[in-house]
């Protein structure tokens, strides 16, 4: 029963927690970049104004426009169940593997990018074709960085490989280190940041994710927003869990889950910073580089995996 509780409060964490994650990143940019920024609670305080708008819809929009926020915040929702993240075991790890967490994302994106066009608008349109054709680069990456650590692993259940990785599997291999670095590439992309993407801007120009939820207000933009916080808080447990799975909780017990606690909330901050410093040293690239890079991202994962085989 303990353990099942435990289990569910990673949920919860995930959830309450994902929203300050982003206004940490946001805290952090400002600083580098010499401003003071918005407060880290910003997001909540955005999520409370949205909450109590009332949501425009346009004459044009069909039953899509209206279920895809709850179809997106669904099914990342769901991941969060199927992800281990303070301990080594998620709620409803025995219903799917990896692939499943790969095809509720596909899931929640696909509704999304319907949604953009669903409205007639061109710009929500515009938004559409850009992150289907960056998802479709971007998920055969994801999929061969975490088939690296699984191969060791011998199975594809993200629970098995987290205590797999915790319990002494992992080592320091050229492969490991490679995988590292593609991962990274990868969280720039998925979270909408530069240089692939600006999440501060809303100019046709340069926008991806923003393009699509342009149409939406109120309440299904608040569900989208947090949607895609929790996204974001769900790639980086994944990645600190996998790359620096030390201090994962792999004893039953409250004593060990709070120790896991704080290291996982100390891992995800840095990994907060990291990209924040990311955001800051580069510019955003014209968009027909975007392949250029994600190309280097799947050379890199695909190197590690032949590097895992070899070595």
């Amino acid at each position: 029963m303990e353990t099942i509780l435990l289990q569910t409060a990673q949920i919860v964490l995930l959830v309450l927690f994902a929203p300050i994650l982003t206004g940490v990143i946001k805290k952090t940019k400002a600083l580098l970049q010499g401003r003071k920024g918005p407060a880290i609670m910003q997001t909540y305080y955005d999520l409370r104004k949205f909450m109590r708008k009332d949501a425009v819809v346009s004459k044009e929009a069909s039953w899509i426009f209206t279920a895809t926020p709850y179809v997106v915040f669904g099914a990342t929702l769901a991941v969060t169940a199927l992800i281990p993240v303070v301990s080594d075991h998620a709620l409803l790890s025995f219903t799917g593997d990896f692939v499943l967490v790969v095809y509720l994302f596909a899931l929640a994106r696909f509704f999304l990018a319907m949604s953009g066009v669903d409205t007639g608008s061109s710009f929500g349109a515009m938004g559409s074709s850009r992150d289907m054709f960056i998802s479709m680069l971007a998920e055969p990456v994801l999929f061969i960085t975490v088939l690296v650590m699984a191969i060791p692993a011998q199975t594809l259940n993200l629970s098995a490989m987290v205590k797999y990785l915790a319990t002494g599997g992992q080592h320091i291999t050229p492969a490991y280190f490679m995988m590292i670095l593609a991962f990274v590439m990868l969280l720039v992309t998925e979270t909408g940041r530069v240089p692939v993407d600006n999440p501060d801007t809303h100019l046709e120009l340069t926008m991806i994710h923003e393009g699509t939820l342009l149409e939406y207000s109120g309440k299904q933009l608040a569900l989208l927003v947090w949607g895609s916080s929790l996204k974001q808080i769900i790639l980086f447990a994944l990645f600190a869990d996998l790359c620096f799975p030390w201090g994962v909780a792999t004893e039953p017990g409250l004593g060990p889950w709070l120790l896991g606690l704080v290291l996982l909330l100390l891992k995800m901050v840095g990994v907060g910073i990291l990209l924040a410093s990311v955001e800051m040293s580069y510019a955003k690239m014209r968009l027909f580089k975007v392949p250029r890079y994600l190309a280097a991202a799947f050379l890199l994962s695909l190197f590690a995996l032949v590097t895992e085989f070899l070595l």
